[in-house]
């Protein structure tokens, strides 16, 4: 069936028609009402990813179900094809001050998916700002940095060392009511985690530092912490 593309005054987005109906309020109208599921809707932009659009309009919607339905949607195709989502790179960059904190983390996890296909260094000009979120009262959004930087280190290896230094500052995080000293012992696994991704790949006086890091872990209060850092020890030292 043939699209008709017509500009939308309220919106960045173009509006998509067929037949003269506006393709994305259907299928908006839909999950808002529920007779669309995330899943049917991942399907149908599979099939047609000229529908990205809908879904970028879609997370700007005042209806939390339509905002994060369309989020999560993206989140799952950034991973499965992100060089079609790569041309957005710049929506999802803007993302990262919503005032929605799960959408600032889809944002995250959606901009380390598409760190393998940044062909223009869209990441490399936004490291500050990502990783400036270390710093945020969050554990949530402190954990959603640190779980995706395994991506983003072996996408880009021009940005292990910064990586690197980054996350050995984790054991400073300042504590706040959302990020107690668990919270910081919780991250810590975290970090040891995304570390295991790219250590064979860091410099060699980088890996003592973070050798060094990991085992200060051992003698942490949280057993699971204990027992991640011995594991990763007997694996690397």
């Amino acid at each position: 069936m043939r699209k008709d593309f017509k500009e939308n005054k309220n919106s960045h987005c173009p509006v998509y028609y067929e037949g003269g109906v506006p393709v994305e309020n259907e299928l908006l109208m839909k999950v808002a009402n529920k007779t669309l599921t995330k899943e049917e809707l991942h399907q149908k932009v599979k099939q047609d990813f000229d529908l990205l659009p809908v879904l970028l309009e879609g997370v700007s919607s005042p209806k939390a179900i339509v905002r994060y339905g369309c989020a999560k949607v993206l989140m799952d195709l950034s991973e499965e094809y992100p060089e079609k989502l790569y041309p957005h790179m710049d929506a999802f960059i803007g993302l990262l001050d919503s005032k929605y904190r799960i959408l600032t983390w889809n944002a995250m996890a959606i901009i380390a998916n598409l760190a393998k296909v940044d062909k223009d260094q869209k990441f490399d000009a936004i490291f500050d700002k990502y990783y400036g979120f270390l710093n945020n009262e969050y554990i949530v959004t402190v954990a959603n940095v640190v779980g995706n930087s395994g991506k983003i280190a072996l996408a880009k290896p021009n940005l292990l060392h910064k990586i690197t230094a980054e996350f050995l500052k984790i054991e400073n995080l300042s504590v706040t009511p959302h990020l107690t000293e668990e919270c910081k012992r919780i991250i810590a696994e975290k970090a040891i985690d995304s570390f295991d991704l790219f250590f064979d790949k860091i410099e060699e006086k980088e890996k003592k530092k973070v050798l060094s890091f990991v085992e200060k872990q051992l003698y942490s209060s949280r057993r699971k912490l204990r027992t991640k850092a011995a594991d990763f020890l007997k694996k690397w030292r």
